[in-house]
């Protein structure tokens, strides 16, 4: 994301939410989402709403669209093998979607079908209306993330060498972050634990300063510079942190609860579809490492 345009200040930070139900899909407040920036249009038996390793039309400045099935049955296949099936109410294709990387499987109507599909003016529309989405969208992404991290191998080897610092925000919009929330930056020093894994948390982070390194069952598998988040899971639910996050360096960082990020939302849907990316590179690249 180049810029983040806050139409009006954020709000401070506020006191967490009651705890949510680990799971907070809801196919009704889904149809309603979907309803208000995009149509029903049906699908034939047989045809193909998108491909695998089909990429998003560059030229058009639109990202390849997310659906919602409303009526009939849709297959999921990678590699030539059935890996999924989407039922009346589910979502399908949101992480090509939001991250704007290739499609990871293809989707073939089995049956005549009825979708809504937004593409990305009509999600960052739905979005303004109906921040509280994204949430539960994260909810979907985060979920897979589990499933995965429950695969991993333990005992495999670390690749520290080979990580790279992730970000989110580039230096403008983490700028403007830092102003809109100048109330919730905190310092940390090195060697400091941020979140740990296994603890309940109620907080994420966006990382101004420093570098620090997420470690899942004792495995290095990912190191966060500025403009990086993590601990977004906490925004979903309060269920036990997935990782341990330790600064490497002393650090700066800027400490969002549930609240906050609902006030972003509605001043910036770019905010919300930058942190939805960075859930879906996290999940994809988790489960790159199952074996």
């Amino acid at each position: 994301m180049s810029d983040l345009d806050f139409t009006k200040p954020a709000g401070p930070a506020k006191a967490p939410a009651a705890p949510a139900k680990t799971s907070i899909y809801d196919p009704a407040i889904a149809l309603e989402f979907f309803s208000s920036a995009g149509k029903p249009e049906p699908v034939a038996k047989g045809a193909t709403l998108f491909a695998e390793n089909e990429k998003g039309s560059r030229l058009l400045l639109q990202r390849d669209k997310m659906y919602l099935l409303l009526e009939g049955e849709v297959s999921l296949t990678a590699n030539n093998k059935v890996i999924g099936t989407v039922r009346k109410g589910e979502i399908f294709g949101e992480m090509a979607s939001i991250s704007q990387t290739p499609r990871s499987a293809s989707a073939v109507a089995n049956l005549p079908c009825r979708v809504i599909g937004l593409d990305d003016g009509q999600f960052q529309a739905a979005l303004r209306k109906k921040p509280e989405f994204a949430l539960m969208l994260m909810s979907l992404m985060i979920g897979r993330m589990r499933e995965a991290i429950g695969r991993l191998d333990p005992g495999g080897a670390a690749s520290e060498g080979k990580l790279e610092q992730s970000a989110v925000f580039d230096k403008s919009a983490l700028a403007i972050l830092a102003r809109a929330l100048a109330q919730t930056r905190m310092p940390c020093e090195r060697d400091k634990v941020i979140v740990k894994e296994g603890q309940v948390g109620v907080l994420m982070y966006v990382v101004l300063e420093g570098r620090l390194a997420v470690s899942i069952q004792g495995k290095l598998v990912e190191k966060i510079g500025p403009g990086g988040v993590f601990g977004e899971m906490a925004l979903v639910d309060r269920t036990p942190r997935l990782a341990t996050v330790v600064a490497e360096t002393d650090c700066s960082l800027l400490a969002i609860g549930r609240n906050t990020f609902l006030d972003l939302v509605k001043a910036s849907p770019d905010f919300a579809v930058s942190l939805l990316g960075a859930v879906g590179e996290r999940a994809r690249f988790i489960a790159s490492r199952h074996r």
